[in-house]
């Protein structure tokens, strides 16, 4: 048995573990430390930036498939991802509001309000969002991917649709825009992307499919929003008002809402499909509402309590307690209760022996949310279909819109 020194068993110890340790290196299972320089990642939940974007008014496709990521192994699937992600992404700003309270004194103080998405639109600075976002909003506030922050102005708003523009003035910044897509091509099973500020971490990119078309939502106000776009793509609150992307850039969608029990994401998110801001955002540009059409009634939303109390052969509809005199309504033969059969139900009085309207332009009118539904996108002149009873009897006429009042603005 040969035996070795204290000396040559340390010398053998430290070769063997600097040859262990040149393995190691070889196979990559070991890095060295690099210089100050790299940052690792950690679980430290930062504060998020506000954030800027930069966008052309016409769509990037030529720019999407130029993206260099530097890296060949990407999928397919992954490179559209990172494509419209670093195309599109300075587009989106992050909304943030103020509000107006009350203080002991009755005196109004301002307090933080809410937080949202927008898409950038026209390089002078306009924003597309949501209605919700700047609801009640004393002062607007739009931050940009830079970390820059404007004050914004509320152009105008458009309640029924959940939409609102948005206009700051970036001054000499070169603004990107997002370019409007065409929603009633999409299908279902199509790739989608979001990018929006959930919880206020700025421009997360969540994508997913198209889920469903078409699908009629009731807001928060019991205002029903038509042909909404279902998607699985996560979102979150404060991605309302951000972009719904298809694979090339465009925006096909304004996310709007979720269902979720919790609060939180379940794989069920709406979002209004472009073709209705391509429709209203002009009109918002130019004079702050949407000007649609209107029928010369005062409708009354049936209840239980109602029919009952007024014996009334039908259980769901519109009942038309008064016809304005000579405006449309009158003249296309519809009839307003009787004067002198007038009922106090709660702060409003009732006419009874009117119409009952159940339909106005192909759509079932149960409500009054259903009635402003209906009318949504029509316009004074236009002529729509009205299915009626009188008593037990059905009838359907044509009527031409007259300028909804702004009384009756939702």
């Amino acid at each position: 048995m040969k035996l070795y020194s204290r000396g040559q068993l340390l010398f053998f110890t430290i070769s063997g573990m600097l040859l262990l340790i040149c393995i190691l290196i070889g196979f990559g299972l070991v890095k060295l430390p690099k210089g100050d320089d790299e940052v690792q990642a950690t679980d430290v939940k930062s504060d998020p930036l506000p954030f800027v974007l930069e966008t052309s008014s016409t769509p990037q496709t030529q720019g999407l498939m130029e993206t260099s990521t530097g890296n060949t192994s990407y999928s397919e699937d992954e490179r559209i991802n990172i494509q419209v992600y670093e195309s599109m992404n300075k587009a989106v700003v992050n909304i943030t509001t103020e509000t107006l309270s009350l203080n002991w004194f009755l005196e109004p103080v301002p307090q933080d309000g809410g937080t949202g998405s927008g898409s950038i639109i026209d390089s002078r600075g306009y924003i597309l969002t949501n209605y919700h976002v700047v609801e009640n909003a004393y002062k607007v506030f739009v931050n940009l991917y830079d970390g820059s922050q404007y004050e914004g102005e509320v152009i105008g708003k458009d309640q029924e649709n959940d939409l609102a523009v948005l206009k700051f003035d970036p001054g000499d910044k070169r603004l990107v825009t997002i370019a409007f897509g065409d929603s009633s091509q999409l299908k279902v099973g199509q790739k989608v992307l979001a990018i929006g500020n959930p919880f206020g971490y700025d421009r997360t990119l969540t994508t997913g499919i198209i889920s469903g078309l078409g699908r009629p939502v009731r807001t928060r106000q019991n205002l029903v929003i038509r042909d909404m776009i279902q998607t699985d793509a996560s979102i979150n609150p404060g991605n309302s008002g951000g972009p719904l992307l298809d694979s090339s850039g465009r925006m096909v969608g304004i996310n709007t809402m979720i269902y979720s029990p919790s609060g939180g994401s379940v794989g069920i998110g709406f979002a209004v499909p472009v073709d209705t801001a391509r429709r209203v955002v002009p009109e918002l540009i130019a004079s702050g509402k949407v000007n649609r059409g209107w029928i010369d009634i005062v409708p009354v939303q049936l209840d239980p309590s109602i029919v009952r109390y007024a014996n009334l052969p039908i259980s769901k509809g519109l009942l038309v307690s008064r016809v304005l005199q000579g405006g449309n309504a009158e003249k296309a033969g519809i009839r307003g209760g009787d004067p002198d059969k007038g009922v106090r139900y709660g702060r409003a009085i009732i006419y009874f022996g009117g119409d009952i309207i159940t339909e106005v332009d192909g759509m079932k009118t149960t409500t009054l949310s259903d009635l402003f539904s209906a009318l949504e996108d029509n316009r004074p002149g236009d002529s729509v279909e009205i299915e009626f009873f009188r008593g037990k009897n059905k009838k359907r006429i044509s009527l031409v819109l007259n300028e909804r009042p702004d009384g009756f603005a939702w």
